[in-house]
């Protein structure tokens, strides 16, 4: 039987003419602005009238793509589906635009609808109810790049690297990053069940999170209790047996401030000479990125001038970033702790403080998560999330699915939880240099 509907649906078409333009683009980064190129799309509408009300049907130029396909397998779902209810004209223009970013094979390269893009937003800005855990894509799964420090995930036992198989009993195979976050993401004090699989593992293993209010700081320093000579006497909340530890969980919107807060405190310390100033750890365990602007400004922190990291476009043109301030901490003794967890952003400071010469690496292979994402929002507060660039550190590496590597190895022990092998290491590497 044939079905006559009329929906009005406004996203539709200005939608997919915005992303196929956007696709079409050539994105260039630099200071806070984005450069788009004049490639447009053609797109042939003739030969279909749809049985939803379509608005916003400008379609843009000189690129020919025909669109029959598409129109004709739109009206043979509203004609012929069994459940009439479930055709939602909003709803399958989002579902064609995601399957237009999945066709890339990027599982960086995302569209997300409006509720999805509210989503990323409170990620970077550190507050949100969930479990606490970045994920990514590995060998076509969802997989935990981190769980973050003290939250949910981290105290139920997940690890990062884990892949995770189920949510609640369904299978996450086939799924992007923001489905898997939708899904495990909920209300504080509600459950989720997460089977995963991990190295050593013979069979998934279930992992019940109860939910929390996830705050995020970007920044954090290390509490100690005694100073090396084991005097009952306390260091400051900053140092240990002598040596400043800075932690810095994720690249946000509020990283630069609370990094400089920290490292001020450090400055202070040492000026005041309550503490013997042996050497700076900074600790990107467990921490994905985000804003590649903080990496710079970090990196920046440890290294008197010259080249931070460089990106290079499909265009061919490369931009430069490089040192962009004058840093507060270039002369004392580093180590930069890292772990399969690091990933994007603290692979670049990690990496460009490695091979300049300024840092021991001590730690596990870095996550290898060598590429730039451009945060575009679109229209009715949808957004998109594109590769347009790959990041190369200063030696003209390319640590893409291959990871930093530390310059002293050091595998954490699960069985000693309350001893850090890798910290403790760091410490002994720069104590030795004195």
């Amino acid at each position: 039987m044939e079905k006559n509907r009329s929906v009005q649906f406004s996203v539709s078409l200005s939608m997919i003419r915005t992303v196929i333009l956007i696709i079409a683009f050539s994105l260039l980064s630099g200071g806070g602005g984005y450069w788009l190129g004049t490639h447009e799309v053609d797109v042939s509408w003739e030969g279909y009238s749809p049985q939803a009300s379509v608005v916003n049907t400008t379609a843009p130029e000189n690129r020919d793509v025909d669109f029959s396909l598409f129109w004709d397998v739109w009206d043979r779902l509203e004609q012929n589906y069994i459940d009439d209810e479930k055709i939602d004209p909003e709803k399958m223009v989002y579902g064609a635009i995601k399957g237009m970013t999945a066709s890339l094979g990027d599982p960086y390269t995302v569209f997300l609808p409006p509720e999805d893009n509210e989503k990323a937003r409170e990620d970077l800005q550190g507050e949100f109810d969930g479990i606490g855990a970045q994920l990514g894509m590995k060998d076509e799964r969802i997989v935990v790049i981190a769980p973050l420090k003290g939250m949910p995930a981290e105290k139920a036992g997940i690890k990062s690297g884990d892949f995770i198989i189920q949510v609640d009993g369904v299978d996450t195979f086939g799924w992007t990053v923001p489905e898997a976050v939708e899904k495990i993401r909920g209300p504080k004090g509600e459950k989720v069940t997460l089977s995963v699989f991990r190295d050593g593992l013979e069979a998934p293993v279930d992992i019940e999170v109860i939910r929390d209010t996830i705050e995020v700081p970007t920044v954090e320093t290390e509490y100690a209790d005694t100073i090396a000579q084991g005097t009952p006497e306390q260091e400051p909340a900053n140092f240990k047996d002598g040596v400043a530890i800075i932690r810095l969980h994720q690249f946000g919107e509020q990283t630069n401030h609370q990094w400089d807060v920290a490292v001020n405190e450090i400055i202070k310390t040492c000026n005041a000479g309550t503490v013997a100033c042996e050497g700076v750890i900074l600790d990107v365990r467990n921490n994905p990125g985000g804003f590649l602007d903080g990496s710079v400004y970090v990196a920046s922190e440890f290294l008197k001038d010259g080249l931070v990291v460089t990106q290079e476009h499909s265009s061919g043109q490369s931009l430069e970033y490089t040192v962009n301030r004058k840093g507060r901490l270039l002369t004392q003794p580093l180590a930069v702790l890292i772990n399969r967890g690091s990933a994007s952003a603290s692979e670049i400071v990690a990496g460009a403080l490695k091979v300049r010469g300024r840092a021991t690496i001590v730690g596990e292979t870095s996550f290898g998560k060598g590429s730039v994402q451009e945060r575009i929002e679109l229209p009715h507060d949808a957004g998109l999330h594109v590769t347009t660039a790959k990041w190369i550190l200063p030696d003209g590496s390319w640590i893409n699915e291959v990871g930093v590597s530390p310059d002293i190895e050091v595998v954490d022990d699960p069985t000693t939880a309350d001893v850090d092998e890798q910290l403790d290491k760091a410490i002994e590497v720069l104590k030795s240099k004195e």
